[in-house]
């Protein structure tokens, strides 16, 4: 299972006025051999407080560094504070690379790919961009980037670089929400209608073979729902979420003064680290949290299912997921689940975080 290893920062450089690229060097760098479009989880003490936050690495394979992008979030106590104090020499405690926005590459492959990011959603899909088109020679790659402005596009001048070095195979589309441009369909948000204008004359959807989407959930799903009607099927569209308001979904119901009870009691067996322990818990509470109510340090960051840093494998029982953004089909036929979601619907569960 995941733990947490000390990286020391090496460079922290400005992309944007709110936003940051940290350069970090792992005590342990096999540790740290990241795939394309994955995260890091961090975490690191406030006033008492341990939080934890998931930043994408935006580093290609090839560039041999390990870098995240972090832009600051009003309110954001972690974001604000890399963004103004944290500096050369510091050390952070990060959690291995993790994440499954990405697709196997292969130097023989010719395939068209598509990206549609939203604001700081660019930094995945930046490394995404970088080691597709240094791995893949024959593919090409199109990037759709919505911002509010000109001055909110992060990596700006790298998008730039890499059309310069990368002539004919990689072509970026900005989409500005405020600022006027010289095409009227670049102007305003990128939605569902804005993609269908797209992929009549700026974008051959038809000839895409695999889309990776970024951003905002709203923003998301229009764009899902746009490439599925143009052909794309679901195994074709690799989503990386930020954040969810979790529309149409009900919070669960809040435990009552009966909570505790025979009927509402569950026994959870957790398996981490080689070894496991039962307790006894309340059916309101996730499996999560009644392994942290019990002293048992097991794994989250989002806390929201979005990030599926808590996974895990659940052998016997049955649990209810609230909320899924993060695991694919297959993972959850496999009895995958993301613990931070999960509910217990039997009297009995048994959980693994090693497998």
């Amino acid at each position: 299972m995941a733990r947490f290893h000390e990286l020391t920062v090496t460079d922290v450089r400005k992309t944007i006025r709110d936003a940051v690229v940290v350069t970090l060097k792992p005590d342990d760098p096999a540790t740290f051999d990241f795939i394309q479009g994955q995260y890091l989880t961090f975490r690191r003490d406030f006033d008492g407080e341990e939080l934890r936050r998931s930043y994408s690495i935006c580093s290609g394979k090839q560039d041999g560094v390990l870098q995240v992008g972090i832009k600051r979030v009003d309110g954001g106590a972690f974001s604000t504070w890399a963004n103004e104090k944290l500096a050369v020499g510091d050390r952070l405690e990060a959690m291995p690379p993790a994440g499954g926005f990405f697709t196997a590459l292969d130097a023989g492959n010719a395939r068209n790919y598509l990206g549609f990011a939203g604001g700081s959603g660019i930094t995945p899909v930046l490394s995404l961009i970088k080691t597709t088109l240094d791995t893949e020679p024959k593919s090409t790659f199109t990037l759709v980037y919505a911002n509010k402005g000109v001055n909110t596009i992060m990596f700006r001048e790298e998008l730039e670089d890499l059309k310069n070095s990368h002539m004919g195979r990689f072509n970026v589309i900005h989409i500005l929400e405020t600022d006027a441009q010289e095409i009227e369909l670049f102007t305003g948000l990128v939605t569902e209608e804005k993609c269908a204008e797209l992929f009549k004359s700026w974008i051959d959807i038809g000839s895409i073979d695999m889309a990776f989407i970024c951003g905002p959930e709203p923003m998301m799903l229009g764009i899902a729902k746009a490439l599925r009607a143009h052909g794309l099927k679901h195994e074709q569209i690799k989503f990386e979420l930020f954040a969810s308001a979790q529309p149409g979904r009900l919070k669960r119901q809040a435990a009552t003064s009966e909570t505790g009870s025979a009927g509402d009691a569950v026994t959870i067996s957790i398996t981490m680290d080689g070894a496991t322990r039962t307790i006894s818990a309340s059916k309101s509470l996730s499996v999560l949290e009644a392994a942290r109510e019990n002293d048992i340090d097991a794994p989250f960051a989002c806390k929201a299912g979005v990030c599926s840093t808590c996974r895990c494998r659940v052998l016997e029982g049955e649990v209810e997921m609230a909320a899924n953004h993060a695991l694919e089909d297959y993972e959850v036929a496999k009895g995958y689940v993301l613990s931070c979601q999960s509910y217990a619907l039997t009297d009995t569960v048994v959980v693994d975080y090693d497998q």
